[in-house]
């Protein structure tokens, strides 16, 4: 019986785990999405180490590759890495109280199928847009800032990427 129950997991496992690994279909509006050749590990390295030299800070790292592991069910890699830096907070925070929901601005690492990671965001002016009628044209100039901030992260990461 213990047999038949494993076997059963296992190909649950590999049910639920197929959808991941397929081909993604990203958001078209909003976002951003930059393929890369490089492997998961590297590219969440590669992307802390241009969060940094943009003077922006990692607030905020989740996934569920690994607690996954830890049940022992395997998962493509997929981490969500928080950015953003005070200074903007408090920019942010001066506009709209309700818009600081939305920080950090979140990258998003995904593994693809041949063994190559995705790295893709939501832009910070489509976070903010839906606060701008409340705050105002200053609450999109920082956004644009922003947009710029990790255009020019990304930029980094695709330059490590092609080394």
């Amino acid at each position: 019986m213990k047999l038949i129950h494993k076997m059963a997991m296992a190909g649950l496992a590999l049910i639920l785990a197929a959808p991941l690994a397929a081909d993604v279909d990203w958001p078209q509006e909003g976002w951003e999405v930059r393929s890369t050749e490089i492997d998961y590990d590297e590219l969440l390295s590669a992307l802390k180490e241009a969060v940094e030299a943009e003077e922006m800070a990692v607030v905020t790292e989740a996934g569920p590759t690994e607690a996954a592991a830890n049940r022992g069910v395997t998962i493509p890699g997929n981490r969500v890495v928080g950015v953003f830096r005070n200074d903007y907070a408090v920019k942010i925070l001066k506009l709209s109280v309700p818009a600081m929901i939305e920080a950090p601005i979140r990258f998003y690492v995904t593994e693809n199928e041949n063994d190559s990671a995705t790295l893709s965001w939501k832009t910070p002016s489509h976070v903010f847009a839906p606060y701008a009628e409340q705050a105002g044209p200053e609450l999109e100039s920082v956004a644009e800032e922003l947009d710029a901030i990790f255009n020019a992260i990304a930029d980094r990461v695709e330059a490590a990427a092609a080394q």
